[in-house]
């Protein structure tokens, strides 16, 4: 423990001079399978490898696959990845590995190093988690109406949701599954019903885009702690814009009301995950201010890794 208590300490320091942003590296889960490997200078690198399972009908299995096994690095200060993925698949060589499966490592966006190694090992950047602090307010032209949805929006917001649903599946990690609209209405009827930050925006009174959001609080022992610096913070998890009305800045005006409203909850700023293949959100994102933080390698089925 007290090893992996220095490689924790290491990595954190290693974090930090990556991006400011960046919160501590953390300590290991107890439960995974810890593989080490042994580097030419002596230096030894570790990493915690758990293994999880999707039940059917959830909604993870909306943008997962099925089973998932996610390495955790502990490389502190050295460029151990490469022998570390050489050990993953050794690990998964004993293991039974399906079609619908997944190896995953979430690693700072801003380290290229580290990304040689994985695209060596067939990962793929397919997901990114991105971030934009508040800034002050910028005046938007709004030529829309937008408002709350209501559970009386159900279906509207169920028909926009799905169509980014749909797209997603073709440009990164989203799988459109039979139960899929089932999964979706189940857990919006319970957003609506809780009156979540969830934003619609009309035009000629017709909705046409769609803003899903929440609040999320970055504490010591929560989940987002792992990811994001200390605060609350918006999260944007779906913008949807129906097909015939992409291009006219529908958008941009919809999240910039997201964000005034998210920002007037207390938030330090919002964060979101977007797909680099995606030909639209790879460069819709970055113009309205949001940059990469983490990088989520991945290669499907499991097997693949290389």
């Amino acid at each position: 423990m007290t090893s992996a208590r220095g490689l924790v300490a290491a990595q954190s320091a290693r974090f930090a001079s990556l991006d400011p942003l960046l919160p501590p590296a953390t300590e290991p889960p107890m439960d995974g399978h810890v593989i080490t490997a042994a580097l030419a200078d002596g230096t030894r690198v570790a990493g915690v490898i758990s293994h999880q399972s999707f039940e059917p009908h959830s909604t993870t299995r909306l943008w997962s696959t099925a089973e998932v096994w996610e390495m955790l690095p502990l490389v502190g200060e050295a460029q151990g990845m490469d022998a570390l993925l050489t050990r993953f698949r050794r690990h998964l060589d004993t293991q039974e590995i399906g079609d619908d499966t997944a190896c995953v490592v979430h690693w700072p966006s801003r380290d290229s190093k580290a990304a040689r190694a994985f695209l060596d090992h067939g990962l793929v950047p397919l997901s990114v988690l991105a971030v934009r602090l508040k800034t002050p307010a910028q005046h938007v032209s709004r030529t829309l109406t937008i408002r709350r949805a209501t559970p009386h929006d159900l279906e509207t917001v169920l028909e926009l949701s799905l169509a980014e649903l749909e797209y997603s599946s073709y440009v990164g990690s989203t799988i459109v599954r039979p139960e899929a609209a089932a999964v979706k209405r189940r857990a919006l009827v319970e957003r609506l019903k809780n009156a979540s930050p969830i934003w619609l925006a009309e035009r000629d009174g017709i909705a046409v885009a769609l803003a899903e959001c929440a609040v999320v609080s970055s504490e010591p022992g929560t989940m987002a702690a792992a990811r994001l610096p200390r605060g609350r913070w918006g999260y944007v998890n779906c913008v949807s814009v129906l097909p015939g009305a992409r291009g006219a800045g529908i958008g941009q005006q919809l999240l910039a009301y997201a964000h005034q409203e998210l920002h007037r909850m207390g938030t330090v700023g919002t964060y979101l995950y977007y797909n680099p293949p995606n030909p639209l959100s790879s460069v819709f994102w970055p113009r309205q201010g949001y940059r990469p933080l983490w990088t989520v390698w991945e290669v499907r089925p499991a097997s693949a890794l290389r």
